[in-house]
């Protein structure tokens, strides 16, 4: 089996567990992967993530334009954002995940930081998530808001929408992509309650040890 084919079967079967799991409703989400010789593999336009089918997922050369497969989705600047900006990013989530979302509409988060440090996974794994304003969805300024972080972020939320990770492989994104929903799932239950998170020291020392990027 080729890399290419390899990958396109990777994405459908990681995809299908995500819809599967309610993550990502009808046909909203998707997923781009990084290929060796510097192409891509993105999920197409108006697909269900439950529903792939491998052949048909998008194949773009390193400049994102279509070399087979159906037409991308429309989300592609959000995608090259992350990769043009972030060292080291081969595949790039989002989905229009139910607690994330939720989160991303309360109005009193950090905006800079708007996971609540309540497990050790959700810092280790994301970092400082950063929350992006609304915008229509496949608007150009998305990706022009991801490139004004400089490459600092591995994880946005969007408002009103869902959110997106970057990693540095498949596995990675996918795993922090549900780290992160996960955790919003945990804000949202503990609203009004005065949760025992993390403490700013063992958030210090976590990113200490761990390496994480925290600063910007």
């Amino acid at each position: 089996m080729t890399e290419i084919s390899s990958a396109r079967e990777k994405i459908a079967l990681y995809a299908k567990s995500l819809f599967d799991r309610g993550l990502t409703p009808g046909s909203s989400g998707n997923i781009s992967m990084r290929l060796s010789d510097g192409s891509f593999l993105v999920t197409p336009t108006g697909s269900s993530m439950g529903f792939l089918d491998p052949g048909r997922i998008s194949h773009l050369g390193s400049a994102m334009e279509l070399i087979s497969g159906d037409a991308p989705t429309k989300e592609i600047p959000l995608h090259s954002a992350f990769y043009d900006t972030r060292h080291g990013t081969g595949a790039v989530v989002h989905l229009h995940s139910t607690h994330s979302v939720a989160l991303s509409l309360m109005p009193d988060v950090d905006p800079d930081n708007v996971l609540p440090p309540l497990t050790a996974y959700g810092i280790m794994k994301l970092g400082k998530v950063k929350l992006l304003p609304f915008f229509m969805p496949g608007d150009d300024a998305m990706g022009e808001a991801v490139r004004g972080l400089a490459g600092k972020r591995t994880a946005v939320l969007l408002a009103n929408h869902g959110p997106v990770v970057a990693g540095k492989d498949l596995e990675s994104a996918i795993y922090a992509m549900e780290e992160l929903e996960e955790t919003a799932k945990l804000a949202v239950l503990l609203r009004g309650i005065e949760a025992n998170g993390i403490g700013q020291a063992d958030v210090e020392r976590l990113v200490k040890r761990f390496d994480i990027q925290w600063d910007d």
